[in-house]
C-alpha cells in the first residue's frame, strides 16, 4: 500500500469514532506523521467541540516537530469560523509544511477554500487520496450538501412468506417478526441517524416509541406523518423524552410528491439523515419516488399467510448476513 493511502486509511478508521456525535458536522480523522512515525492523531469531537486537526495537534507533545511533519486528514480542513476557529489557520500557525487530504469538503462554506488558504501560505497540499472511501465515511454529510436532502434509509422486517404485518392482531403493539438481536441492531441504527419516520397508521396500530431503549445512544428526532391529525394525543410519540415533528396537511401538500416534500422538510430542519420504518404505504412512497439511498430488510421465520405485503423494491443487494435465524439484506440505490 502506498504511504499516503496507508495514513488516509487510518484517518478513515479514526473518523468512524466521531459519528454520530459530530453530526451535523462531518466526522474527520487526522494523523500527524514525523519521520514515518505517528506523533498525533484525532477525530472530530461531538458537535460544537474540537475538530480532528485540533485533537491531533493537541496530542503532539513536542510541538516543534510540527514544522517538520505531514498532517493527513480525510476531509479538507475548514476555512471558516463556526462553533470553532478554522482548522486551516491552525495548520498555518504551526507551520506544518505538508497536508494530505482525502477529499474536498462540498459544504459551500468550505468547498476548496481551506485548500486555497493552505497553498497561499506556502504549504504543500495533496488532494484526492482514497477519495471514494473518504466520501463514503461521510455519506450523510455529502448527500445533505450536494443533493440538498437527508441521506434516506428504508428499513422493514418481513415474514418468510413476504408480509410485514398479519391481517389482524389483538393488541396495539408491534407483532415481532425478528428476534431480539435484530431488534437491538435496529435500535443501534436509530442511534446513528438524525431522524426516524413512520406513517399515521403505524402509530395508531402499534403505538411505537421510536427510541433507542435497547442501545446506548442519542434518540433520533421523530418525524410522523399525520395528514388529518388522527393520531391520539396519548400516543408514545408525543411524550417529551425526545423531539417529535408532525407533518400534517398544513406542512406539506399530500396530493403532490410526498417523499420529495418530506426530503425538503428534513433539509429545512437541518436533519442530515432519516431512517424510514414504515408502514408499507410510507415505505413504498419513497421507493416509487426513487428517493432513497439504502434499504435494510430483515426476513424472519414467521409465516402470516395473509396480511400487509412487504414493499416492492429494486436495487442492488450489496450484503447478506444472518442474525440468529433472521436474514438481513442490504440494498443500495445506484439510480
Amino acid at each position: 500500500m502506498k504511504i499516503h493511502e496507508f495514513y488516509i486509511k487510518r484517518c478513515i478508521e479514526l473518523a468512524k469514532y466521531g459519528l454520530p456525535a459530530a453530526m451535523p458536522n462531518p466526522s474527520v480523522g487526522a494523523v500527524i506523521v514525523f519521520e514515518n512515525k505517528i506523533i498525533g492523531e484525532g477525530y472530530t469531537s461531538a458537535y460544537g467541540g474540537n475538530h480532528a486537526e485540533v485533537n491531533a495537534i493537541n496530542e503532539v507533545k513536542d510541538k516543534t516537530l510540527l514544522s517538520k511533519s505531514t498532517i493527513y486528514v480525510s476531509l479538507e480542513p475548514c476555512s471558516h469560523f463556526g462553533k470553532t476557529p478554522p482548522c486551516s489557520d491552525l495548520i498555518i500557525k504551526y507551520k506544518i509544511p505538508n497536508v494530505v487530504i482525502g477529499t474536498i469538503d462540498s459544504n459551500i462554506k468550505v468547498a476548496g477554500q481551506g485548500i486555497k488558504k493552505l497553498r497561499e501560505a506556502g504549504i504543500n497540499v495533496i488532494v484526492g487520496i482514497l477519495e471514494a472511501e473518504c466520501r463514503e465515511s461521510n455519506k450523510r454529510f455529502f448527500t445533505f450538501h450536494e443533493k440538498k436532502r437527508a441521506y434516506i434509509i428504508l428499513k422493514w422486517a418481513e415474514s418468510e412468506d413476504g408480509f410485514i404485518a398479519p391481517s389482524s392482531k389483538n393488541e396495539q403493539k408491534p407483532v415481532w417478526i425478528t428476534n431480539v438481536y435484530s431488534r437491538q441492531l435496529v435500535h443501534k441504527w436509530r442511534s446513528e441517524e438524525a431522524s426516524i419516520l413512520v406513517g399515521t397508521q403505524t402509530v395508531i396500530d402499534d403505538n411505537p416509541r421510536l427510541d433507542v431503549r435497547d442501545w446506548a445512544g442519542k434518540n433520533p428526532t421523530r418525524i410522523v406523518l399525520d395528514k388529518n391529525n388522527r393520531i391520539p394525543k396519548e400516543s408514545h410519540i408525543f411524550d417529551i423524552r425526545q423531539k417529535t415533528l408532525v407533518i400534517s396537511d398544513k406542512t406539506i401538500c399530500y396530493s403532490d410528491n410526498i417523499a420529495l416534500q418530506i426530503a425538503r422538510f428534513l433539509f429545512d430542519n437541518n436533519l442530515q439523515s432519516l431512517i424510514v420504518e414504515g408502514g408499507r404505504q410510507t415505505l413504498q412512497t419513497f421507493i416509487n419516488a426513487n428517493l432513497w439511498d439504502e434499504a435494510r430488510v430483515f426476513k424472519g421465520k414467521e409465516m402470516f399467510s395473509s396480511g400487509t405485503k412487504a414493499p416492492n423494491i429494486t436495487g442492488k443487494i450489496v450484503a447478506k448476513s444472518k442474525i440468529g435465524s433472521d436474514e438481513l439484506l442490504i440494498y443500495l440505490n445506484y439510480d
